[in-house]
């Protein structure tokens, strides 16, 4: 049974380990709103525990916009969490202000001890990008000044933590060529350096919610994108028809370079049947999970699929299975 809740839709979401324990967080909306296209602004972030990715204890509201002026006064949108040295929990997420009609985006932080109440630290405001490396806000070209989606994970060559998000690179003719892979540094969790793209496009529009993990000596950056947002050297190399779902970098190093794995995508479909996808390791096996989209009959579900098998073949690929899973999980 997948994660649903009554009354509300359910999409972009993160997940962290605590002993046997998975903690899912994810934004969520209000279905009396009618158009869930309206969910973007009307966001708060849900919190659930579970000891196997399928059966869900619902927690609540954990974090919502600031109520005051503020860089996250209109959203809070998707992060992820990760705990500290000093046993400290750590959310970095996505905010935007009522102010530049919302559309510049930077990431926040908050910290826990019980990983469901949170607190900002300071005003809240980890990082926010400038220089050449990042594109601003360039009304025309693109729909929004695009810095959101951080993921933390503890740098594997050395001390500190490395930081991905979401990002768009300045200078391309092409909008569709400009979505990139953001990158920072922190000593600490709470002091962060703005570093140049650990991927510079060429290929997407947006790559959405970004993942990064390494299995069995291979690097994987996790991304979402739209067939629309497909660039016109990628579809000359990907000769699939362009769908939007899940696909993934792959390198031999977190810094890169990274390159987009060759073939279909890895969970695409369209019109678009799962988004922002996630992939868990559980019990040394690997699955994937992402929100459910859309069904038949049903422009738009809301809800946390159940998780599916995912292989990985001798060159590293990665291979999602829906035909592996079980009758009646809901996929």
């Amino acid at each position: 049974m997948a994660l649903a809740l009554d009354n509300h839709w359910i999409w972009d979401f993160w997940l962290a380990r605590n002993g046997p324990d998975w903690h899912i967080y994810f934004l969520k909306a209000d279905a009396s709103l009618g158009d869930p296209e309206l969910r973007h602004r009307n966001v708060t972030q849900g919190h659930a525990i579970s000891t196997d990715l399928v059966n869900w204890d619902y927690k609540g509201t954990c974090f919502a916009p600031s109520k005051g002026p503020a860089f996250d006064d209109w959203t809070t949108w998707t992060g992820s969490v990760v705990q500290g040295d000093d046993g400290v929990w750590h959310l970095f997420y996505t905010g935007t202000p009522h102010a530049q009609e919302g559309m510049h985006q930077r990431i926040g932080h908050a910290t826990s001890t019980d990983m469901h109440s949170w607190e900002r630290v300071g005003d809240g405001l980890a990082l926010d990008i400038s220089g050449p490396d990042y594109e601003e806000y360039t009304p025309g070209h693109w729909h929004d000044r695009a810095m959101r989606d951080p993921w933390v994970i503890r740098n594997p060559n050395g001390a500190g933590w490395l930081m991905f998000f979401t990002a768009r690179v300045p200078g391309t003719d092409e909008p569709n060529a400009g979505g990139s892979i953001g990158f920072a540094t922190s000593p600490d969790l709470y002091d962060w350096t703005l570093q140049p793209p650990v991927y510079r496009g060429g290929t997407f529009g947006q790559m959405e919610v970004p993942q990064v993990f390494e299995h069995n000596g291979k690097w994987y950056c996790i991304f979402c994108t739209a067939a629309e947002h497909w660039s016109e050297a990628y579809k000359a190399l990907n000769p699939q028809a362009p769908v939007t779902g899940t696909h993934y970098l792959i390198a031999d190093d977190p810094l890169g370079p990274w390159e987009v794995a060759p073939g279909a995508f890895l969970d695409g479909a369209y019109p678009c049947r799962r988004y922002a996808g996630k992939i868990v390791e559980k019990d040394g096996a690997l699955f994937l999970m992402g929100f459910i989209h859309t069904r038949e009959n049903e422009p738009f579900v809301g809800r946390v699929s159940d998780p599916i098998p995912v292989s990985v073949d001798e060159q590293g690929y990665l291979h999602a299975h829906p035909e592996r899973v079980a009758a009646g999980a809901d996929i």
